[in-house]
This record gives structure tokens, C-alpha cells and sequence, in this order.
């Protein structure tokens, strides 16, 4: 978060967590848009669209989420894909009112015992009535622990499937 003339914004954050598996097998979870709401608190589910089926750079989907308070609030973005990186990084974007609103990003770097991934958004744009709830709904709170829950979901998945496969 930080201040524009005196005020409190939602601008941008992240998490990491090592995950002990290779890169490629995290990036091929966190790619797949339409298991985002296995991982995310927030996404519900993802689609693809415009006979996109895939991660690969300029495809497009809609996320369907649900969040705020209680989960009371509900909408649905439009979104697409800028980085598809297999194993290196993975990065879309969401719009709001036909603009580029936030940019997610996964980074996937070697590190002892598996790989460290950092999840991170950076708010390009928002409308002044999200700024309005932003500040009240702790929308920066929730964001970032929403990105510890989905990289610990995405480490349980990951690891899980490691250890099946080592049977």
C-alpha cells in the first residue's frame, strides 16, 4: 500500500514460499487458470475464452470471485495472460471498466529444497469507488493473505503429487 496526496492506496505486495518440487511442476498448477479456485480464497473459478485452452501469452479468460466481507461480494474480471514462462514466470492481467486494473505475477526461482515462489499484484488502475471500499474492507490484508493461502495450497498439491510420483 502506499500514499497518493496524503491518502491510503492499494498499490502492490507479495509473498513467497519455498515449495519442494521443481519449477516447471508449480508452474504447470499455478498456469493452469481453470484450478485457480483450488489454490485462491477468492477466485472461484476461471474459463478460458476466445478459444483460448491454455496458458500462452495474450489468451484471454474470466475470473468469477467472490470476497470482502463475510464473502458477500461477488464479481467476475475479464483477464489476460502476459508471461507464459514455463518454470521462470507466469503473469496475467485483470481489467476493470475495459481498462488493465492489476497485474498478477509468479516467479519461480531455484532454492534449497524445491523452488521459491513469489506470488505478487501491482493495482495499475482501479475505479474510486474500489479505492472508497478498499480502505474500510482492509482489502490489503485480505489480498496478502490470500497469497499465503494460495501458495500454501499450491505447495500441498505440488508435494503431494511429488510423493505420489516417488512411490
Amino acid at each position: 500500500m502506499g500514499t497518493k496526496n496524503g491518502r491510503w492506496w492499494l498499490t502492490r505486495d507479495s509473498q513467497g514460499m519455498v515449495i519442494g518440487t521443481s519449477p516447471e511442476r508449480i508452474y504447470d498448477l499455478v498456469s493452469d487458470m481453470p484450478r485457480m479456485g483450488e489454490w485462491s480464497p477468492e477466485c472461484q473459478r476461471v474459463e478460458w475464452e476466445d478459444g483460448a485452452t491454455g496458458p500462452a501469452e495474450g489468451a484471454t479468460f474470466v475470473g468469477h470471485n467472490r470476497g470482502g466481507p463475510a464473502g458477500l461480494m461477488k464479481w467476475s474480471r475479464r483477464g489476460r495472460i502476459l508471461v507464459a514462462d514455463r518454470g521462470r514466470e507466469f503473469a496475467f492481467v485483470t481489467e476493470e471498466g475495459g481498462r488493465e486494473s492489476t497485474e498478477w505475477r509468479y516467479r519461480f526461482e531455484s532454492a534449497e529444497g524445491g523452488t521459491l515462489v513469489t506470488e505478487s499484484y501491482d493495482v495499475k488502475w482501479i475505479p474510486a469507488w474500489a479505492r472508497i471500499v478498499d480502505v474500510p474492507t482492509n482489502r490489503h490484508r485480505e489480498l496478502h493473505e490470500a497469497m499465503r493461502h494460495t501458495l500454501q495450497q499450491l505447495k500441498n498439491a505440488a508435494e503431494a503429487k511429488d510423493e505420489v510420483d516417488r512411490r
